[in-house]
């Protein structure tokens, strides 16, 4: 059954900061010195490759990917976001607009190696449907790679007006690329995480819970110090595995 079509989410705020994100993305510390080098560690060998980069932004793991020798298709649902990656990575890689709350029909079954989804999901209500479009464009032994809001502090910094067992829209205030917008998206609890992922076929293979690197300590010693206490985002690796018959 075909998804009902919906607006993508958060595509204001996005709109707004779409500029400075992609001036700030390299050095920011939340984005350069924690999540990324997280999400980067639980890659496997790209060379070669052929990698989707889900939600690809202004490019930078795009970037990345193709500069360690993978051939690369990436999609953001954001006009602004994918005329910046574009500039960034002229003919490097193939960048499409998409929105990933509907079907990839325009990606072929088992043509990737590796699906990376990088803070991305977080703006996706739906994840089995999500989950189960990149196990359809995956081959056999491929590999998901993804990262998002860590379940446990975007409930506590709620805990007055949400309830943890349900999924449920709410809105942050981003205040660290020049402007002051407020991001919509959506909270879960962890079972909304594994449930969906398994469901759709993979094995999770590895939970990443980050710690920051040093370079986000030289940035920022106060949040460097609170999230060595605290976390605030969550990595995982999920594979495409065939059962072997017995």
């Amino acid at each position: 059954m075909a998804r009902r079509k919906s607006r993508p989410l958060a595509q204001q705020a996005y709109d707004e900061i779409a500029e400075a994100y992609a001036a700030m993305v390299d050095t920011k510390p939340h984005n350069a010195y924690y999540e990324r080098p997280a999400t980067l560690s639980l890659l496997p060998e790209v060379d070669g490759k052929r990698v989707l980069d889900v939600g690809c932004g202004p490019g930078v793991y795009s970037e990345w990917l193709v500069s360690h020798g993978a051939e690369v298709v990436a999609f953001d649902a954001n006009e602004k976001m994918v005329r910046l990656a574009k500039q960034r990575l002229g003919e490097k890689a193939k960048v499409l607009q998409a929105n990933l709350e509907q079907p990839l029909d325009f990606l072929a079954d088992v043509s990737f190696e590796l699906v990376i989804c990088p803070l991305v999901m977080d703006y996706v209500k739906d994840w089995e449907s999500a989950f189960k479009e990149f196990y359809r464009v995956l081959k056999a032994g491929g590999c998901l790679v993804f990262s998002f809001g860590h379940p446990f502090v975007e409930f506590e910094i709620r805990r007055q007006t949400s309830n943890y067992f349900k999924t449920e829209q709410v809105e942050y205030t981003w205040k660290g690329f020049g402007k002051t917008v407020r991001m919509p998206y959506y909270r879960r609890p962890l079972s909304e995480v594994i449930n969906p992922l398994r469901k759709a076929g993979f094995f999770l293979d590895c939970i990443l819970e980050p710690l920051p690197t040093f370079e986000f300590k030289e940035k920022d010693p106060a949040e460097y110090e609170e999230l060595t206490h605290s976390p605030g985002f969550m990595c995982l690796r999920a594979l495409k595995v065939s059962l072997l018959s017995s």
